[in-house]
Parts: structure tokens; C-alpha cells; sequence
């Protein structure tokens, strides 16, 4: 069989440890090895990785505490460096944790690498809808609210053209001619990575190929994820389309409240506009789940170029990683 090292890297993760390493373990196509990198867990993660390897010979932990913030400004990068140059394969498909990954994932992920056309691969990530309870209150709400603002689709058939390193395959040789991941950044090092990646190699957009990601959101964490991802786009310097697209909309949103004094009619236009960026993406997609859900998603979408255009400000001017609740520094 074709052979193919999985890596990751972990700090705290001690609650979506176990799901995701038994997923891998579930593959059709068996990785020669599953290497997670933990940057020194403190809530029993690591202990849970050591308690894995007695039930799969496959997995390789290791503990480097060198990838977290207190001893670097890109821990995540880092991790994920320190996991593919002890991969002992050719072909290296990269996880997250907070995901899962489909029976078919690997083979799929792989498929254009070992067919001999491309040298990099990327699947994108979903929430599978058919596996969640919708009429639960507040069941993935906020998940689903935010899911298109994070990349994330809401079918495993969804077409992607996105990059995220939770699933993201390439030949060892590529990491090599890029210089890995970058290790500057706690977040977007998947991002610059891509942009450098596709300058010697165009990826491949495998279909079936998703992680699928766990919902776990609430509207203040979705709202901080956005504001921590928004703040490293100011500290990497780009994205300045994005920048002006936000501040043009916060804008019209108040010159058109401004003139409710004279015509509702600007306001209405915005609503209209606002409805477009908030399901033009995946409006087939939520035909099935409660009103509840479409209120909240159009409520997200008009909270986002405010929190987006302040925090990519925020980083551009402070130029200060920002820390997360697993890695704080």
C-alpha cells in the first residue's frame, strides 16, 4: 500500500484527543504512521497519547515542549515541523484536532499525490449536518452560524478551494523547497505555507476529502475565533482587499441607519446586501434546519466586518500574536 505519515500537533486537548486518533486508526487506507506532537499538555493529554500506543503500534507521540508560546511565537508551526521531519514517508497529510476524519479521508486526500500528477493536496473541512440533533436548542447553532466565515462547509460533497491544515497532504520534498511552515505566527502559518506551496506546485481539490469538524462553538468563542484570525491577518501584512470589503460595509451600515431620518429605503438595501454575504455560499445547505439557525447565521454576518475590520487594525498596528485557551503563554 501506498505509504503516507499523519501528523499533528497538540497543547490541551485532552477532550478530542481520543476521537481523532481513533479515526485515524480507522482509515481504509492504514497510515505507516500517526505522529502527534504535544507541546507539553498539562490536562492529560499526553498521558492519553501514551495510553493509545499500548492498542496502536502506529502511533507516534512526542512530547516537545519547545512548540508552545512560551518558548515560540509560531508554536502550531513548529509542532507540525517537528512532526514531518521525523515522518519516515515520502507523502505527509497533516490533522487538526477538534476533527475526525472519514474511513475514505486518507485514500481520498492522497489520491492525486499517488496517482503521479500533483505534489499537493487539499480537502477543506465540514460540519456533517445529517450527524447532528438540530432540534436540540442550541445544538451546533453557532457552528453552523459561523461555519462559511471560517471556510468550513456544510456537506462533505461541498465544493472547496480552501487551505487549512486540518486536512492538507504533500510530498515531504515540497515542505522541504518551502522551508515548512512558518514559525513566526501562532495562526495563518497554514495560509503563508499555501501561498508559498502554490508557487511551485498547484494543489489538487480532491472531492471527499473533508475533516469533519466538531462543533463546539458558542457566539462569543465564534466571535473571538474570528477577531483572533482577523488580528494575525494585520500582523502578516495582507489581506487588504478583505480590510477595505469590511470597513466599506461597516460604513454603509451606518450612513444608511443615519438616514432612516429621511428614507428606510438605504437601510433596506443593506439588508438585502447583508442577507446576500450571509447565505450565498450555502443557502441550499440550510433548507433543512431550523429558522432559529438562519436568524443566527444573518445576526454572525453582520457582527463580522466589525470584529474583523477592527482586529486585522488591531494587529497591523500592535504587531502581538494573539494566545488561545490551549496555548497561553
Amino acid at each position: 500500500m501506498p505509504a503516507v505519515s499523519v501528523v499533528a500537533t497538540v497543547l490541551n486537548e485532552r477532550d478530542v484527543i481520543d476521537p481523532l486518533v481513533e479515526s485515524l486508526m480507522r482509515q481504509t487506507l492504514a497510515p505507516t504512521e500517526v505522529i502527534i506532537v504535544d507541546g507539553g499538555s498539562t490536562d492529560g493529554t499526553w498521558e492519553r497519547l501514551l495510553q493509545a500506543t499500548s492498542k496502536y503500534s502506529s502511533l507516534v507521540p512526542i512530547r516537545d515542549e519547545s512548540c508552545s508560546l512560551r518558548h515560540s511565537p509560531g508554536p502550531v508551526a513548529r509542532g507540525r515541523n517537528v512532526a514531518i521531519a521525523s515522518a519516515s514517508s515520502d507523502v505527509i497529510a497533516c490533522v487538526d484536532a477538534g476533527c475526525t476524519y472519514p474511513p475514505e479521508w486518507l485514500a481520498n486526500l492522497t489520491a492525486p499525490i499517488f496517482s503521479g500528477g500533483f505534489q499537493y493536496s487539499l480537502g477543506g473541512s465540514c460540519i456533517d449536518l445529517t450527524s447532528l440533533d438540530l432540534e436540540t436548542p442550541n445544538s451546533a447553532v453557532w457552528d453552523i452560524a459561523s461555519a462559511p466565515f471560517f471556510a468550513v462547509k456544510l456537506h462533505p460533497d461541498a465544493p472547496t478551494k480552501s487551505c487549512t491544515a486540518r486536512s492538507m497532504a504533500f510530498r515531504k520534498e515540497l515542505w522541504r523547497r518551502v522551508g515548512g511552515f512558518p514559525e513566526t505566527f501562532l495562526l495563518g502559518e497554514d495560509t503563508l505555507f499555501d501561498a508559498e506551496a502554490r508557487k511551485l506546485a498547484p494543489p489538487a481539490f480532491p472531492p471527499r476529502a473533508k475533516a469533519c469538524y466538531q462543533t463546539h462553538q458558542s457566539f462569543g468563542s465564534a466571535v473571538r475565533q474570528m477577531a483572533r484570525y482577523s488580528k494575525s491577518y494585520g500582523l502578516l501584512g495582507g489581506r487588504w482587499a478583505r480590510l477595505g470589503r469590511n470597513l466599506a460595509r461597516c460604513l454603509v451600515e451606518v450612513l444608511a441607519t443615519l438616514a432612516l431620518v429621511f428614507s428606510p429605503v438605504p437601510l433596506l438595501c443593506v439588508l438585502a446586501l447583508e442577507l446576500y454575504f450571509a447565505f450565498r455560499l450555502d443557502w441550499r445547505d440550510l433548507r433543512k434546519v431550523p429558522l432559529r439557525m438562519w436568524a443566527a447565521r444573518l445576526l454572525f454576518s453582520l457582527v463580522v466586518p466589525w470584529v474583523a475590520a477592527w482586529s486585522q487594525i488591531l494587529g497591523s498596528i500592535t504587531k502581538k500574536n494573539s494566545s488561545n485557551r490551549q496555548n497561553q503563554a
